[in-house]
């Protein structure tokens, strides 16, 4: 029988493959697998793997070749795609409801039979450095990624998810069926469906395309990165714009602070246009075009960090500001009135968010793998409800604490 939390059903194949299923009451079905595995889990000689993977998983199998595969849910007006991170792969699907079984067999079929033929490959190669180039000709992108090897130094999460042409050019067929051989394992995969179709309908549909997958593969040996100090340095390309990046180290993702760090991160620079920093750097001074503060948490770290876009003639005015901000807010607790309209600004954008179905049902998938329970809306709201204002307080002070690394590519 299945686990049922709510409205999530919960099960584990015999060989260890987790499975989450919802059923919701769209026209559209969306099937993914989470693989717990990414670009961290790579040898360093292999820079770029998990990603060339990822994109080359696509281009044959034992039954099908790569215009089949493509046309496979195109055909029917649906999607079939993929991401990688430092720590995850996914392979989802979209489709008119009514087609699970199609999503199910297509998806299991690439992590089972996937072929990685050598043309394929070398022209695949092809693409992914000009995808490389790419980041490379964008600054405001570039920054992110030339920060985090330097917060991340030293460690496996430091370098590039793409990889260096140098690195992609030397990938082989052989290198990523290894990879799939050692990382596709079903205890190291979450299998999530959310469709209007009967649960247990949908559960023996997976027991039938997934229950032969291997167990057990290469588990994941991550270290954890060490603890860097803080730096301050100018990338000088020649650019109009300077393109900097404030930020350090943070907790994991099983933090228990890691709510208030949510609230505080979401008021002091998120999407929203009344958020602390636009309205003083943009709003009040027109200093910025963009100013954003984001969140990354892992299994075993973290990093916070605030990206403004500026003149390269304002940026130490931009970093006082962005400092005397996080100072005041670690220095006065605010008012109940004031966190109240805060905490609740937040819960909103979550209901809001929680409208985009194919990226709610993601969360039931990434939320099983991290927690072993789904962790949705609901359960995020009420943690944030729960805090008060010292929290806040508090999770700034830490923010304050520690020493803001600075890079800056003009």
């Amino acid at each position: 029988m299945l686990k049922t939390e709510n409205i999530y059903h919960i099960h584990t194949l015999e060989n260890g493959l987790k499975v989450v299923i919802r059923q919701s009451d769209s026209k559209v079905s969306y099937i993914g697998a989470l693989i717990n595995a990414g670009s961290r889990d790579e040898m360093p000689e292999l820079q770029g793997l998990a990603h060339f993977v990822e994109h080359t998983i696509f281009k044959g199998t034992l039954k099908r070749k790569s215009w089949h595969i493509s046309n496979r849910m195109e055909s029917i007006g649906g999607e079939l795609n993929a991401y990688t991170t430092k720590e995850e792969t996914m392979i989802y699907t979209n489709a008119p409801a009514g087609y699970a079984d199609r999503s199910f067999q297509l998806i299991a079929d690439l992590l089972r039979n996937a072929q990685f033929p050598a043309p394929e490959i070398e022209r695949e190669k092809e693409v992914v450095i000009e995808e490389i180039h790419s980041y490379q000709d964008s600054p405001s992108d570039l920054v992110f990624d030339e920060f985090e090897e330097r917060i991340y130094a030293g460690s496996a999460l430091a370098h590039n998810i793409l990889g260096t042409e140098e690195t992609v050019r030397k990938l082989t067929s052989e290198n990523a069926r290894e990879f799939i051989k050692a990382k596709y394992f079903a205890e190291n995969i979450v299998l999530y469906c959310d469709d209007p179709g009967d649960p247990d309908t949908n559960l023996k549909k997976i027991r039938r395309y997934f229950s032969d997958i291997a167990t057990t593969g290469t588990s994941n040996k991550r270290i954890a990165p060490f603890l860097v100090a803080p730096f301050d340095e100018i990338i000088d390309n020649k650019n109009y714009q300077a393109n900097c990046i404030m930020g350090c180290s943070l907790f994991s993702r099983n933090d228990p602070g890691r709510h208030a760090m949510f609230l505080l991160n979401n008021y002091l620079g998120g999407p929203c246009m009344n958020s602390r920093l636009n309205m003083e750097l943009r709003d009040r001074r027109g200093l910025v075009y963009t100013v954003e503060s984001n969140i990354a948490l892992m299994s075993d770290t973290g990093v916070m960090s605030i990206y403004f876009g500026t003149d390269p003639r304002s940026v130490k005015k931009c970093r006082k500001l962005i400092l005397s901000e996080i100072d005041r807010l670690a220095q006065n607790r605010m008012s109940s009135r004031k966190f109240a309209q805060v905490r609740d600004q937040y819960c909103g954008q979550l209901i809001v968010g929680g409208e985009h179905r194919e990226s709610r049902a993601m969360s039931m998938a990434k939320s099983l793998l991290y927690y072993g329970e789904v962790h949705d809306i609901d359960y995020t709201a009420e943690r944030i409800r729960s805090l008060s204002a010292e929290d806040l307080r508090m999770a700034a002070e830490q923010l304050a604490a520690n020493p803001l690394s600075c890079l800056n590519i003009q």
